[in-house]
């Protein structure tokens, strides 16, 4: 089993920056790929970006794509997002999620990764 623990959330003003961090533990060598989802009031969950673990792939939301980056330190076990010029839109809960088996490409399915931490809340003040 993998357990995932997100951190980093906060109040931030629109424009501002973030970063969330996302430290695995238990069975991590199972870990093919590592990513991010949110989910706001309201809201189904939704991508927001990942990476292949031991790889140099990523793939982001369209929505994110150029602000947000994903980046990861196999040592400590910890994927990393990188939110730069928030939008109010932004304001969610994040979840850290993880895959075991490979697959081709990088799912963007939430119904595709086998692990979730239990979510970190960003808000972004206008």
């Amino acid at each position: 089993q993998v357990q995932l623990v997100e951190s980093g959330g906060g109040l931030v003003q629109a424009g501002g920056s973030l970063r969330l961090s996302c430290a695995a533990s238990g069975r991590t060598s199972d870990i093919y790929i590592m990513g991010w989802f949110r989910q706001a009031p309201g809201k189904e969950r939704e991508f927001v970006a990942a990476l292949i673990w031991s790889g140099e792939s990523t793939t982001y939301a369209d929505s994110v794509k150029g602000r947000f980056t994903i980046f990861r330190d196999n040592p400590k076990n910890t994927v990393y997002l990188r939110m730069n010029s928030l939008k109010s839109e932004a304001s969610a809960v994040y979840f850290c999620a993880s895959r075991k088996r490979r697959v081709i490409g990088i799912p963007r399915s939430r119904d595709l990764y086998d692990a979730w931490g239990q979510g970190t809340q960003v808000t972004v003040s206008a």
